[in-house]
């Protein structure tokens, strides 16, 4: 655990990379909470895109904050030193370009401001760690029914033009693999949107062509979520159910099961402590 605030402790921010979905904003603070109570200090929840356009209303009245905003806001209050937890699953562009430019941005008015960057929730430097593999396990073996033929398995997640994130995935899957052994037939990576160009062939399959693989085409198929929260693809009234619907009604042998989102569950407490102890022996940006 982290040693308990202090007056030269950095403000921690628990950072995604934002949602219109009022589901994820409420998602982010509810595991900021856990993440504060274990650490036995405040970690503020805050995003880089999109979150601050949700009305209050939806939010139970507490408008969400994007960083650039929250730190400025804080910076004017004589707050300058930050650590910032990325809740991303691997070393997304939002984290390697988007964000240290708009720090930079702000250090252009603001001399004092510090920021430390965590790693993101996969650091490939430690490859044996199984913590999230050991999270999607348990997801997928909380939908299993009792008896009959273990199912096929797709791990799916947002997809990206990064390799280094494809790469995540994919290590996620074997690693999932593994664990299943004979609980499970076969396990595919698959994803939900990629770039156009043969440079991104890296992210596929889709989701869509996944479900008309050979040998995952039919009887149960858990499709296991890589997402942290719910939203425009996954949870109630994401695309991720509306795309599982169609695949059953083309093949009638094919039903689907679908894991809740990693977000919630009580491991990533502890993965996200251990990234807030490296970022804070990271230098600054």
């Amino acid at each position: 655990m982290i040693h308990s605030a202090s007056a030269a402790d950095p403000t921690i921010l628990l950072v995604d990379n934002g949602s219109l979905a009022p589901a994820a904003v409420m998602n982010l603070r509810a595991i900021a909470a856990r993440l504060g109570s274990a650490l036995g200090r405040k970690v503020e929840p805050v995003s880089l895109l999109h979150s601050d356009t949700i009305p209050a209303a939806e939010l139970e009245g507490q408008p969400a904050e994007i960083l650039e905003t929250a730190l400025e806001r804080r910076l004017r209050c004589g707050i300058t030193d930050f650590l910032v937890a990325p809740l991303f699953f691997g070393p997304s562009g939002a984290l390697s370009d988007y964000l240290p430019r708009r720090v930079a941005a702000l250090q252009a008015r603001f001399s004092q401001l510090r920021v430390r960057v965590g790693p993101p929730l996969v650091d490939m430097a430690e490859p044996h760690d199984q913590r999230l593999a050991s999270i999607l396990e348990d997801r997928v073996r909380t939908v299993l029914p009792a008896g009959g033929a273990p199912p096929t398995v797709i791990l799916v997640d947002h997809g990206s033009p990064v390799r280094a994130v494809a790469a995540v995935r994919d290590h996620l899957a074997a690693q999932l693999r593994d664990r299943l052994g004979s609980a499970a037939r076969g396990v595919l990576a698959a994803s939900m949107e990629r770039r156009n160009g043969p440079e991104y062939a890296f992210t596929e399959p889709l989701l869509e062509r996944a479900l008309a693989q050979p040998g995952f085409d039919s009887g149960l198929l858990v499709v296991a979520l890589l997402f942290l929260s719910p939203g425009r693809h996954a949870g109630p009234g994401g695309d991720i159910p509306q795309i599982c619907a169609a695949a059953e009604r083309r093949q009638p042998g094919l039903k689907t099961v679908m894991t809740d989102p990693v977000g919630s569950h009580p491991g990533l407490i502890p993965i996200l402590v251990d990234r807030i102890r490296t970022g804070l022996a990271r230098p600054h940006l």
